[in-house]
Formats: structure tokens, sequence, C-alpha cells
């Protein structure tokens, strides 16, 4: 159960995968500033049947749920790749992660990728790279963390933190990142309405 006293929200951010998934908590406060709280990877054996890979995952999650009690859970949406092996993997591990978040009473949400670089480095199409390099700098480490996974998981949690918040919040308090987001959900609503 969350504690009603804290003062941020916090966030579990899953970057969904069959080998690795990458799990990171970041506490959000109304300030939008983040702190880290866990970061690390659930990994299963390629060898393994399907069915214990992803009750693996799912005992993983829990575990990582039990301990830190997240507000809310973020999950990256899975998107059309070349490999449908590495989709159809994804696309699991996703479902087991909102169905534990569902089990554990957790409100959850999917994002892009392109909406998570967005949302943490200001470009949609930024490299992994950029994306752990600002992670590392909006947490405050010394170094990004590795895997790439785990650096991953760390920014859906961000992004859903601060999308949430965005609409509400006045445009001066936003982040560079965060006003770049909201101007182009205004730029793509304007869009919409003008096709409409």
């Amino acid at each position: 159960m969350t504690d009603p006293t804290r003062a941020s929200r916090r966030i579990l951010g899953i970057d969904p995968g069959l080998t690795r998934c990458g799990v990171g908590i970041v506490d959000v406060d109304r300030a939008r500033r983040g702190t880290l709280v866990h970061v690390g990877v659930v990994r299963t054996p390629v060898d393994a049947p399907i069915g214990e890979r992803l009750a693996g995952i799912a005992a993983g999650i829990r575990a990582v749920i039990e301990e830190h009690e997240p507000d809310a859970v973020a999950v990256e949406r899975v998107f059309a790749q070349q490999n449908r092996q590495t989709v159809m993997g994804t696309a699991q591990a996703s479902g087991v992660a909102l169905l534990v978040a569902a089990e554990a009473g957790l409100p959850a949400a999917t994002h892009t990728p392109s909406e998570v670089k967005a949302a943490v480095t200001g470009y949609g199409s930024a490299d992994k790279k950029q994306v752990q390099a600002m992670i590392a700098r909006i947490l405050r480490l010394d170094a990004p963390p590795q895997p790439a996974d785990a650096a991953d998981a760390l920014a859906i949690a961000l992004c859903h933190a601060w999308r949430r918040n965005a609409a509400t919040a006045p445009e001066g308090e936003l982040t560079p990142a965060q006003r770049a987001w909201s101007d182009a959900e205004r730029v793509a609503r304007t869009y919409i309405r003008a096709r409409a």
C-alpha cells in the first residue's frame, strides 16, 4: 500500500523484454524533480520455456512493487519492428507487466518510445546514449544506469510523471524537455483538428 503522507509521486517504469525487463522507480515531487529510488533488470534464461520466462518476469515485478510501493506503473508501449519474434516477446512481457499492476491495484499507462524520448530529452528521435545521459543528469547520478534497459525504465517513469503534470503546470515551471513535449502535443492536436 502506498504512503499517503509521501510528498512526491512514486512511479515504476517498465521497459518490457523477455531476456531483460528493465524496472526503474523514481520519486517525482511537485516541482517535477526526480529522485532515483530503485533501478534494475529482471532477467530470464533464453532457453527456458516461455511460460516460465513470463512467470519469472511477473515475480520480479511483483517483488519490486512489494518492496517499493509505487503509486503508478508506466510501461513502454510495444511498437512495430522488423523482428517479429522480438515484438512478440516484448508484447508478452508488456502484458505481464500490465497484469501485475492491475493485480496490485495500481493505475497503469503505456507510452511510446518517441513519447518517452521527447519527455526526457526534448527530442523524439534521440538515441539511447542521449537518453542515458539525460537520465543521469535529471536524477543527479554519477553515471548513466546500465544496462540500457534500466535507463529506459527510468525514462518511462519520468515521462509518465511529467506528462501527468504537464497539462496543469504553469508554463514557466516546465523543464525544457517538458515544454518541448507540451508544444509537440499542441501541434499534434491542431493538426488533427485541421484534418477532421
